[in-house]
Parts: structure tokens; sequence; C-alpha cells
């Protein structure tokens, strides 16, 4: 086996998303080590997954965030030094700038609740439910500069049930995020991800 994809994992949230990134690990169906988990607030319960797993943490506060910029040459300058080949977006509520792309080019990635283009923002679920979609589903892309709308990795869809509530559609979206992001991750630390010229992204078969 190949040496395991060194990636660094960025949050604001409850983690639910790192912790089934930490559970493929630990079971061996992901070839990948998390070198450094940054979270963009000190009371993110992410923070207590990644050092009950024994992760190095990173915590920023909101004064920190005061010039974006400068905090995302912080949060490079750490990735790099934690030798991180990827950057993961699990729930990370903050837009990604310069320094930090510039730094890892199409290799920042994003998790959203939703088929983009459709439902961009951070109310993606709610807005789909209220919009009383028949499908929706979830995407992963690679960050750039505009929010919600980098590159695509993969898409994978969501029948709604007529019968379900927010809740429960989140929860199913949820379900969802916990497989695919780690299947997309994998397929990085697989080498099958290839961005072209035109920003399109093709995956090799497995």
């Amino acid at each position: 086996m190949s040496e395991p994809l060194k990636i660094g994992v960025l949050l604001s949230g409850s983690g639910t998303n790192l912790q089934a990134i930490i559970d493929r690990i630990a079971d061996g169906s992901l070839n990948a080590s998390i070198e450094l988990v940054v979270s963009s607030r000190p009371s993110a319960y992410g923070l207590k997954r990644a050092e009950a797993a024994g992760l190095q943490t990173l915590t920023l506060s909101k004064e920190m965030y005061a010039d974006p910029e400068q905090a995302d040459e912080i949060i490079a300058a750490e990735l790099k030094s934690h030798g991180c080949e990827y950057v993961i977006m699990a729930g990370y509520m903050r837009m990604v700038h310069a320094p930090l792309l510039a730094a890892y080019p199409n290799r920042v990635v994003n998790l959203h609740p939703a088929l983009l283009p459709s439902f961009r923002g951070a109310h993606a679920i709610a807005d789909a439910y209220e919009r009383g979609v028949k499908v929706t589903g979830v995407t992963v892309h690679f960050a750039n500069e505009e929010y919600d709308k980098g590159p695509i990795i993969a898409q994978r869809a969501l029948a709604v049930e007529e019968s379900w509530d927010v809740d429960e559609l989140e929860a199913h979206i949820h379900e969802i995020e916990h497989e695919l992001y780690p299947e997309v991750i994998g397929w990085l630390a697989d080498g099958r991800v290839h961005v072209g010229d035109d920003l399109r992204v093709t995956v090799d078969p497995a």
C-alpha cells in the first residue's frame, strides 16, 4: 500500500464528518492520516473528537479572523509545517482566501449539503426543504475564491420522502456525507482525481 495521504481538516462545529474520516482511517478503509485539525471556534465539539483521537489541533478565535487573509496565511503555514498534502473542509463556516488557495491549488476540498449549483450558501438543507424539492443530495468540490462555485468532484443524490420533516432530511443528508466524503478522500489518496485546464474534474475508474 502507498503512503497515507496527509490531510488537514478545517471545521467550525460538531465535527461529525471529521469523525467519519477518523473512523474510516481506523478501520483501514481510508489510506490517509490527519496531521492537523483547525477550528474557527474554540467551542467547536469537533475539537473534542480530534483530541479523543490523539490529533493535533489549532484554534483560531474570531478576533484572529478580523483580517481573513492573514488568518488564512496562518492556517496555510501551519498546514504546510505539518506536511499536509490536502485541505479538507468539514463543516468549516468560513470563506477561504488567496493565501490558503495559493498554498494548496486544487487541493482545498469542500463538502456541501445540496446538489450544486442549487442551494448555495449556509442554509442549503433548509432552503431545499422549503422549496419542496423531490431530489437533493451532497456535493464534494474543490474550493475557490467564489462561495460554493469550485470544480465539482462528486455528487450523490437523495430522493426526498414527502413524510420527512426538515430534521429527517438533514439526518439523511448527513448519512450520505459520512459515506461520500471519506470515499472521495480515498480517490485523492489513490491519485484518481484530476483537474483539467477547463477546471472540469475527472476521476479514474478504480
